[in-house]
């Protein structure tokens, strides 16, 4: 069966591009000492190899590591001051070493990241914060997208892009190189520590990656579903994700006014041990409001006065059509329709085939559902069904635009495409039955 007929394809194909790299701490994997508890560890034998290095050889090392990396990386000495400064541990034995000889040490500590060498999928999209270029009639985007490098290691990056009058969409060119923010500070929470992250203003947007910081995070920040939340007048940009540590996962929590400084914060509750939440754009009659699957099958509405603590939930959509037998989940945050509250939606069939559908739910009871998709609106295409995993098509967050959904998707957990409908169209295609 061929895709919705008011669906338009756009060929803006986002592809994983393996040249872009992060650096990032290096940490030497530590033997056993059993037997005598004064042994120092390989990070003490690297420090002691090269402040035994006469000055002309360690400036002529580290003058050939700027070469070879400078125009891959911003303010490389900068970045060696800094991690230098985080082996203090290991400079303790020695009375006397140059600045040269520490900056040396800071970059035998550091290593390379390809990013997003393996995809760059499941895209969630957001009105930029800063309208100022936007086209006549259109707006300006910001797009987060989850990269996926060496070890399938997820971590956040993004892009910028226009939405014309007409729907038309483009995506701005992203920067040659890329950076980790600064871990700005740690606070106690009430369910556990919140990192404050920031980067430099001056950077552009594409060259923004949120790399894993905490060990709930260890193995990847996955799936972030970015939604403008709207509350007394304050906006305020929020994005649910999973945090996976290798072994377990649960949803946090992304929050920031100008995607410069963010501040990730763990969930608590029942609701929170599971992956693909996603948050109202506003309060529905005093509460805040979640979709979520607690079940691996089923989608719930969960209400909460606290936007940190999500327990709870009724069930509100069940599998009922071939294409979701196996397994429903949310496509990121509902949409403010005049009609309801437009839910884009993911199915799993036969075969495991990942499509996207929609549902119409009440806009003051979201637990009724006035009306849902029969047949997918966005399907594998035969021509994109390829990738590290085949047949799938999935996204983390659409936005409505005049008449029109603009819909980001990946496919085939590789890369990411764009598709816009018709809100009409598409609301005359939904089964009230």
């Amino acid at each position: 069966m061929s895709q919705a007929k008011f669906l338009n394809r756009q060929a803006l194909y986002l592809r994983p591009d393996p040249a872009r790299v992060v650096v990032r701490p290096f940490k030497p994997a530590t033997e056993p000492r059993d037997l005598n508890p004064t042994d120092k560890t390989r990070a003490n034998h690297i420090v002691e190899r090269v402040l035994a290095l006469d000055v002309d050889t360690a400036a002529h090392q580290l003058d050939d590591v700027l070469e070879n990396f400078n125009g891959r990386h911003r303010n490389l000495l900068e970045t060696f001051e800094a991690r230098a400064d985080e082996m203090e541990d290991a400079f303790s034995a020695h009375s006397t070493f140059s600045k040269i000889q520490r900056q040396l040490v800071g970059a035998y500590f550091l290593h390379e990241y390809s990013f997003e060498a393996a995809a760059l999928f499941n895209p969630s999209i957001v009105l930029h914060p800063d309208q100022s270029g936007a086209p006549e009639g259109g707006s300006r985007f910001i797009l987060s997208l989850r990269g996926v490098g060496e070890g399938h290691i997820s971590s956040l990056t993004f892009r910028s892009g226009a939405i014309a009058a007409d729907g038309a969409v483009s995506v701005d060119p992203p920067a040659r190189l890329a950076s980790i923010p600064k871990v700005a500070k740690r606070i106690p929470g009430p369910y556990g520590d919140c990192v404050d992250v920031i980067f430099k203003p001056n950077e552009d947007i594409s060259e923004r990656v949120i790399f894993p910081i905490t060990e709930t995070q260890t193995n990847g920040i996955e799936d972030a579903r970015f939604v403008e939340f709207s509350d007394g007048g304050k906006k305020t940009f929020y994005a649910t994700y999973t945090a996976y540590s290798g072994a377990a996962i649960r949803s946090e929590l992304l929050q920031t006014s100008d995607f410069v400084s963010f501040r990730l914060s763990p969930l608590k509750g029942s609701a929170a041990r599971n992956k693909g939440m996603a948050l109202f754009p506003r309060k529905i009659n005093g509460k805040y409001a979640m979709i979520g699957r607690q079940d691996n099958e089923n989608l719930y509405l969960i209400y909460s006065d606290d936007l940190y603590a999500w327990d709870g939930g009724q069930p509100i959509l069940k599998p009922r059509f071939p294409w979701e037998f196996v397994q429903i989940g949310n496509c990121g945050s509902p949409i403010e329709l005049d009609e309801g509250w437009l839910l884009l939606t993911h199915g799993v069939g036969p075969v495991r085939k990942y499509s996207i559908g929609a549902v119409l739910l009440d806009k003051r009871d979201p637990s009724k559902v006035l009306a849902r998709s029969r047949e997918p609106l966005v399907r594998p295409d035969p021509s994109e069904r390829e990738g590290y995993v085949p047949n799938v098509v999935y996204t983390c967050g659409a936005i409505r635009h005049n008449d029109q959904i603009i819909l980001p998707y990946a496919i085939s957990d590789t890369f990411s495409n764009f598709a816009t409908m018709k809100i009409d169209a598409l609301l005359a295609s939904l089964d009230r039955s």
